[in-house]
C-alpha cells in the first residue's frame, strides 16, 4: 500500500519574480511521472527536509503535464527558506490534493472572478483553462485588487487576459504610493462592482483572497440579486495531511483540505471560525 504521506522529489526548473515578496516557483518531478494532473482550485504540500512542510495552491497552466508551479509570498518558515533557493535545487511535493473550482458546472454560463492579492494565484490555472477551452464559457470578468501597484501579480499577463475573447479585467488598489501613476481604480475590489457588467443571471461566481475580503464580495454580490449557490470560495487553513485525517484544517464539520480548499458559499456560511 502506497504511504499517502511518503513525498516525492521535485527539482525548481524556474523562478520568476512577481513582486518584491513573490516568486513563482516551476516544478518538475526528478523521476518522471507518466504525467501530472491537476484540477484549478487544487494545491500541493511542499516539505523541506528539516525546516517543514506547507500547502500551496497550484498557479500553472493545467494544460501542462510535465511541470506545475505555486506562486509564494515570503511570510514564513517554508517561506523564508524557499525564498533563499535557486534553479536546481530539489523540494519535496505531495498531491494535488483537495477540490477545484466548478468547471463543469460552470459551462454555457458566464464567469466571474473577483481575486484579492495572491488569492489571484488559485484562480489563475482557471483563467487558463477558460482560456483553453473558450467556447464552452460566457463572458468572463476578472475584478482583481491589491493593497498597492506593486503587489499585483501576474501584471505581464493582463494583456493576454483582455486578449480573450468576450473578456473583460478590471484593476483596484486600496492606496497609490505618493508619486506613481496608476491608471485605473483605487479602493477595495467591491467597489469594482459598479463598473462590472456581470449580473445573477445564469453566472458563476470565483472568489479567493483574505476572508475579509471574500465577506464583503458575498455580501457585496448579494445585494446584487446573486444566490449564495452560485458563490464559490476558496478557503485557506492550517493543512498537515492534505486527506483529511489530522484535523488540524477542520472547519465545523468541514475538512478544508479535502471537501475544499473550493466550496459553494452554501456549504461554509455560519460555519464556526470563518468570516463568511
Amino acid at each position: 500500500m502506497l504511504n499517502p504521506y511518503k513525498p516525492e522529489n521535485a527539482i525548481i526548473t524556474n523562478i520568476k519574480k512577481q513582486t518584491y515578496d513573490a516568486k513563482t516557483y516551476t516544478l518538475t518531478f526528478e523521476k518522471k511521472r507518466k504525467r501530472f494532473s491537476f484540477r484549478p482550485g487544487q494545491f500541493i504540500m511542499l516539505s523541506l527536509f528539516g525546516i517543514g512542510e506547507a500547502p500551496f495552491s497550484l498557479s500553472s497552466n493545467p494544460v501542462d503535464k510535465e511541470n506545475f508551479a505555486i506562486t509564494v509570498r515570503n511570510v514564513g518558515n517554508v517561506t523564508k527558506i524557499l525564498d533563499s533557493l535557486s534553479e536546481g535545487d530539489v523540494v519535496s511535493v505531495r498531491g494535488p490534493y483537495g477540490t477545484s473550482w466548478p468547471l463543469e458546472e460552470t459551462q454555457n454560463k458566464h464567469v466571474l472572478i473577483v481575486a484579492g492579492g495572491l488569492g489571484i494565484a488559485p484562480l489563475r490555472p482557471l483563467i487558463m483553462y477558460v482560456a483553453n477551452n473558450r467556447h464552452d464559457y460566457g463572458d468572463v470578468e476578472i475584478l482583481y485588487g491589491a493593497r498597492k501597484p506593486d503587489d499585483l501579480l501576474f501584471t505581464d499577463e493582463f494583456n493576454h487576459w483582455t486578449s480573450m475573447e468576450n473578456t473583460r479585467l478590471f484593476l483596484t488598489v486600496d492606496a497609490v504610493p505618493k508619486g506613481s501613476s496608476w491608471p485605473h481604480n483605487v479602493g477595495v475590489v467591491t467597489t469594482l462592482f459598479e463598473k462590472m457588467h456581470a449580473t445573477q443571471d445564469n453566472t458563476v461566481v470565483m472568489t479567493c483572497g483574505p476572508e475579509i475580503m471574500m465577506r464583503f464580495v458575498v455580501k457585496g454580490l448579494m445585494h446584487r440579486g446573486f444566490t449564495d449557490d452560485q458563490i464559490f470560495v476558496s478557503l485557506e487553513r492550517r493543512m498537515e495531511c492534505g486527506i483529511g485525517v489530522c484535523g488540524h484544517c477542520q472547519l465545523g464539520t468541514k475538512f478544508v483540505c479535502k471537501e475544499g480548499p473550493v466550496f459553494r458559499f452554501s456549504e461554509v456560511k455560519g460555519l464556526p471560525d470563518t468570516m463568511l
